[in-house]
């Protein structure tokens, strides 16, 4: 069997980071995880070829050659992922896709054509795929009918199959679920509140085959909550403490996290000698009444300016996630999200609108109260929300733009970042000192020129720079690293006004200023 693994683009977003990309010459921030581990629980016997349409467009050789066309995608990947459908059937291709998008809403694929569909959790479904296909079955929906699958069986991923100088970054997945309940979020959905691990040994191995490969970057442990079950990874960084030092730390790790991974400070230090750099929080709001309405209560268990700084001092720069929009929320409150992050110093905030997303807690609580206003899944960072608010829509929209772009200032995000950097503990670790390549060289120079020379920036970024190396050496590097994050902000920020307004422009005055009725506790 010859099978064509296609990846859908992904719209520009937050993450997408192009701006820094092109400066290290670089086309993808992280790779298809889930198509690669798919490559590798199929027949091993079959052929596979990988594309990520996020790198580059499929070859007409690569449509020729295909027997079976394999897609997966996120809800935010909907649209190219029902194009690719559509073109692999005018070629008279067989096609399957699955993920976390069709797992969620199949029939959109299933109208766009796709013959088969393998949901939920590929451990289990992958295998029924296989025996359809040997029996000759044209078409067919598989699901695990709620069986979660045993990872310590899952294989290593079909790393080869990607274009490695294509992305800035590696991903490697150690656990699978999270064991918090938040209304709004899809991972207890599609995975469980019970997380599971791989053991020590299958991690290592994924590690090793980069390592064989030739990976000497960045590795994201793309883990819902890294630390959902903090026994099991508590003995896996002791194992790969070990692996980290005698292979010289070829690998800097970042990953996502709960807030209460500040409680634990054994689990800190174990992932700075580990070599992790940075770790992405879900915080969401600093409005307590808030956390408490969608069921985010590890948030709301010890102050988040704390656990912010705790983190931080430990050697973890923090990224974090934020949302506007939620019921009850009072005026204000991208104000109160900026107040925070400022205090806070966290240079990257995620900042978004709350969306409804298909068969979460809320979905179905908005669904009841007659609150979904589509149940069209069109959703990415820059998109209205999906519902009737309890506060006017307008409000909120406008409230997000002017956040978005006061925390995406130049000269504030310089300054955040260098109040993080000051009391960001020093790395650990320490990889064989190596001279920079040119391509690094050239970034490095671009990000000096354009912020220390260009812009009004320039007397902040040499003060800032300077301050970071004599009061902070350690850091530096990572300093300018995040500096150069700036580079993509400044052109985001403008993106999200102009989508932000332009939907505003088409909505009528009665939905943009529409409230739910009172509802009853």
């Amino acid at each position: 069997m010859r099978v064509l693994l296609i990846y859908p683009q992904f719209p520009k977003s937050f993450w997408s980071f192009e701006k820094v990309l092109q400066l290290v010459n670089r086309k993808v921030l992280l790779p298809p995880l889930g198509l690669v581990t798919v490559a590798g629980i199929l027949p091993q016997e079959w052929e596979f070829k990988l594309v990520d349409r996020n790198v580059r467009a499929v070859t007409e050789e690569e449509w020729e050659w295909a027997e079976v066309v394999i897609l997966s995608a996120m809800i935010v990947q909907k649209k190219d992922l029902l194009d690719q459908i559509r073109e692999a059937k005018r070629r008279g291709k067989r096609v399957a896709c699955g993920g976390p998008y069709p797992t969620s809403v199949p029939y959109e694929a299933t109208e766009a054509g796709v013959d088969y569909l393998i949901l939920d959790e590929g451990e289990i479904t992958l295998p029924m795929f296989v025996e359809a296909l040997q029996r000759g079955e044209t078409a067919g929906i598989f699901r695990s009918g709620g069986e979660k699958p045993d990872v310590t069986t899952t294989p290593v991923p079909r790393f080869d199959l990607l274009e490695l100088d294509a992305y800035d970054s590696m991903s490697v997945q150690f656990s699978r679920g999270c064991p918090f309940q938040c209304e709004f979020c899809d991972i207890i959905v599609l995975y469980g509140r019970k997380p599971r691990t791989k053991t020590p040994a299958q991690l290592i191995a994924e590690l090793d085959y980069l390592y064989e490969l030739g990976w000497r970057r960045s590795v994201f442990m793309v883990d819902d909550n890294f630390i959902g079950n903090k026994r099991n990874v508590k003995l896996f960084l002791k194992k790969l403490k070990v692996w980290q030092a005698e292979h010289e730390y070829p690998f800097t790790l970042n990953t996502e996290a709960s807030i209460d991974l500040a409680q634990d400070q054994e689990l800190m230090d174990l992932m700075v000698e580990c070599n992790f750099n940075a770790v992405f929080l879900g915080i969401e709001t600093p409005d307590e009444a808030s956390l408490q309405l969608t069921k985010k209560f590890q948030n709301t268990r010890t102050t988040l300016s704390d656990s912010v700084e705790a983190i931080t001092r430990s050697g973890l720069r923090v990224m974090a996630g934020f949302i506007i929009g939620f019921d009850g929320e009072k005026t204000g409150a991208g104000s109160r999200i900026v107040q925070f992050i400022e205090q806070t110093a966290i240079p990257t905030g995620l900042f978004g609108i709350l969306q409804a997303l298909p068969n979460t807690a809320l979905w179905h609580r908005l669904e009841k109260e007659g609150r979904l206003r589509s149940k069209d899944s069109d959703i990415d960072q820059a998109t209205l929300m999906n519902f009737i608010p309890t506060r006017p829509l307008e409000d909120i929209a406008r409230e997000y733009v002017e956040a978005f772009c006061e925390l995406y200032d130049p000269e504030r995000f310089l300054d955040r970042a260098y109040r993080h950097f000051l009391i960001l503990g020093a790395p650990k670790c320490k990889p064989p000192g190596q001279l920079p390549s040119l391509v690094d060289l050239k970034a490095l120079l671009i990000v000096c020129w354009r912020q220390g020379v260009q812009r009004k920036t320039r007397w902040k970024f040499w003060h800032h720079l300077f301050s970071v190396i004599k009061n902070n050496p350690g850091v530096w590097e990572h300093y300018l690293t995040v500096c150069a994050h700036n580079e993509h902000f400044l052109a985001y920020r403008q993106i999200v006004r102009d989508q932000i307004e332009a939907q505003l422009a088409e909505l009528p005055k009665e939905v943009l200023r529409t409230q739910p009725p009172v509802l009853s506790a």
